[in-house]
């Protein structure tokens, strides 16, 4: 009977435990994953909206800063510019040109008679005068053409010596009714005959005489002579195309520029308000243009001179009108087909004048700033007059006397204080900017204090930590053992 009561009871003893032990474990679990992911998304669009809120609140604060300063470090930066003064000026009223220096002459030696060239009498780049002798080719076929020329007139003035003095014989006779009148007009014509062929071999014996003189090639004119072309011991033929040798005359010189089209009356008045006259080389009924060429670089100023003359039409393709000036060049710093700036001096007017850079332009027209005492600018409307290329003339607007800014107008306002290039600034350094800037110097001081704390804080290499930084680090909880 005990085996059957024992077998049934193992079984009840062992079911019902489980059941709390499950729902003890269910409690103690942790939230779902979902949970803790709305939590962390509150956390981050509080912090956003924060940081956005304190952002527009510094930009609303410098916004509202006066410019001296503002509120720490978020005020206006001084802006560093450059500075110039207005001044009452006699302001010339030119016209700007390029130009290319022309010789006044240019000749081309070359040979008139054909035949070898035996002597170069000059040395390139020489300076020769009229009538020099430069060259000389071989002369005795000519002085041989020369006899010849002279002897057949010789022989036919002889000739005509002779029928003359027959002529008057027969004429005599005539009179005394001795000879027929037809022998008198024929020997009469053959007078006339033999008087042509004289004629004519006298114009032979001039060429023959000419042509010997060609064989001497001297300088039609004084002016600097370019390269040799053909050296000695060449056969040089009449006419030929390169010629020997080229003269240009350089003393004076020309310069030939053109002038727009819509200048020409400005030109016009100003000859005559200066009362010139045209004439070949001045201009007696008053004082002359002034004209100055200048170097590429506009620079230096090559030479002065006056102005000559305009051309008689406008050239359609560019609209503009040809001139040229002339120029004494003593010293020879023109030269031939040289490229030059011409400026056309017309005539000077009194204006204030400030430099160009100090004018700009914006919506409503042409402004400058003006340096105030307090070491502010101020936004002035201006009315711009004649200009040069490095002044323009003030018509309205300023007074002379006043300070303009001339660079760094680009980072100015109305009402912003500047600082003059050179100056120190608040901190004492020179061109340093105060306001802004300020900020700059105190965070790299931070930023520098922290570095030493750092490398103060370093541990050593050894592996072992200072006692004082083992002091004042904060104690950590050690590890629990999670719950199984």
């Amino acid at each position: 009977m005990r085996p059957r009561d024992s077998a049934p009871a193992a079984p009840a003893a062992v079911t019902p435990e489980p059941a709390p032990a499950a729902t003890a474990a269910e409690a103690s679990a942790p939230p779902p994953r979902r949970r803790r992911s709305r939590w962390l998304g509150a956390v981050v669009a509080i912090g956003t909206v924060a940081v956005l809120c304190g952002a527009a609140w510094v930009l609303v604060k410098r916004s509202q800063a006066p410019a001296d300063g503002g509120f720490a470090g978020a005020g206006r930066a001084m802006v560093t510019v450059g500075e110039a003064t207005a001044r009452q000026a006699q302001l010339p009223v030119a016209i700007e040109a390029l130009g290319t220096v022309t010789p006044t002459l240019t000749v081309a030696l070359r040979p008139q008679v054909s035949g070898v060239l035996t002597e170069v009498l000059f040395t390139e780049g020489q300076t020769v005068k009229k009538g020099q002798v430069l060259a000389r080719i071989d002369p005795r076929p000519f002085e041989q053409a020369l006899m010849q020329a002279e002897g057949t007139r010789q022989r036919d003035q002889a000739q005509l010596d002779n029928a003359r003095i027959v002529l008057e014989r027969y004429r005599t006779l005539l009179a005394q009714d001795s000879i027929a009148r037809q022998d008198v007009d024929t020997q009469a014509a053959l007078v006339r005959q033999l008087q042509g062929t004289v004629t004519a071999d006298l114009a032979q014996e001039k060429t023959a005489r000419l042509n010997l003189d060609y064989t001497r090639i001297t300088a039609p004119a004084s002016g600097r002579i370019g390269l040799r072309a053909v050296d000695a011991g060449n056969y040089v033929s009449a006419g030929e195309a390169n010629g020997i040798a080229t003269i240009t005359q350089v003393a004076p010189i020309d310069v030939q520029f053109s002038i727009p089209q819509d200048r020409l009356a400005d030109v016009q008045a100003a000859q005559r308000d200066a009362g010139a006259v045209q004439s070949k080389d001045a201009r007696p009924g008053g004082a002359p243009l002034a004209v100055t060429a200048f170097d590429r670089t506009r620079t230096r100023a090559l030479a002065e001179g006056r102005f000559s003359t305009l051309d008689n039409l406008v050239d359609t393709a560019t609209g503009t009108v040809k001139a040229k000036a002339r120029f004494d060049n003593a010293e020879g710093a023109l030269f031939p087909n040289q490229f030059v700036n011409v400026r056309l001096l017309l005539r000077e007017v009194p204006a204030v004048v400030v430099p160009v850079t100090a004018v700009r332009t914006g919506a409503n027209g042409d402004f400058v700033y003006v340096i105030n005492d307090d070491r502010t600018v101020s936004l002035r409307k201006v009315k711009r007059g004649q200009a040069t290329v490095s002044q323009v003339a003030i018509a309205e607007g300023l007074q002379a006397g006043e300070r303009v800014v001339t660079e760094g107008g680009d980072r100015l306002k109305d009402g912003v204080k500047e600082q003059l290039q050179g100056q120190p600034g608040p901190q004492g350094q020179p061109g340093q900017r105060p306001g802004g800037a300020e900020g700059a110097p105190g965070r790299r001081a931070r930023g520098s204090e922290a570095q030493g704390e750092r490398r103060r804080h370093r541990p050593p290499q050894d592996g072992t930590a200072p006692p004082a930084a083992a002091a004042s680090a904060p104690a950590t909880p050690a590890p629990q053992p999670a719950a199984r």
